[in-house]
């Protein structure tokens, strides 16, 4: 049974970055906001649940209307928190399966969210990746089209980096002027030990 390593940290913090690291060391990794935003748009039961928690129509041109989906959620933590706790339970669903039936020593699974979507429940080990904060809203508004005002928003809807980094086994500072790949080297040697435990 592969072991799971749980790679988190805010909007900005580079995870994709460093699961492509991981990749190329052959870890396979399970993307957890691009499977919700798969199942949001494949799954009728799941679509039916948002407009209604919504109040709307989402879907009115045949595929989620993201922008108003996120217009909606991050100006009201109690509408983000209703529908993170629809999309959660079937994606640590489909996460499970997809790493029992791996082969490799450890999988990963890469979630903004992985604490307050309980995903942490699902891993052996978490690894966090933490940034100071104006670093990562220019990284953010570099990338997206987002005003600093957006990223900020978003970045209130996400659990501290302190708060994060307690409740973690591993930590990288993943600020620019950092060297990261020796910091995932070690992180891997050590999961690989760890996975040939119980090999």
């Amino acid at each position: 049974m592969a072991k799971r390593l749980g790679v988190t940290g805010g909007i900005g913090s580079g995870k994709t970055t460093v699961c492509r690291i991981f990749r190329v060391l052959g870890v396979p990794v399970f993307v957890a906001d691009v499977v919700a935003r798969e199942i949001m748009e494949d799954d009728s039961s799941l679509r039916k649940e948002i407009n209604a928690i919504t109040g709307r129509d989402l879907y009115v041109t045949g595929s989620l209307d993201r922008k108003e989906l996120a217009r909606i959620i991050f100006n009201s933590p109690d509408m983000l928190q209703k529908v993170n706790a629809a999309i959660h339970p079937a994606v640590l669903k489909l996460f499970d399966g997809w790493a029992d039936s791996s082969e490799a020593p450890y999988v990963i699974m890469e979630s903004a969210i992985l604490f307050e979507a309980r995903a942490d429940t699902h891993v052996d080990r978490v690894l966090t990746l933490s940034v100071p904060v104006e670093e990562r809203i220019a990284r953010v508004m570099g990338r997206n089209d987002l005003s600093r005002e957006q990223v900020i928003e978003r970045i209130k809807n996400q659990m501290e980096d302190a708060e994060r980094e307690e409740q973690s086994y591993y930590i990288i500072n993943n600020s620019d002027n950092e060297m990261i790949i020796p910091e995932i080297l070690k992180i891997h040697d050590d999961m690989l030990r760890f996975a040939g435990s119980r090999r």
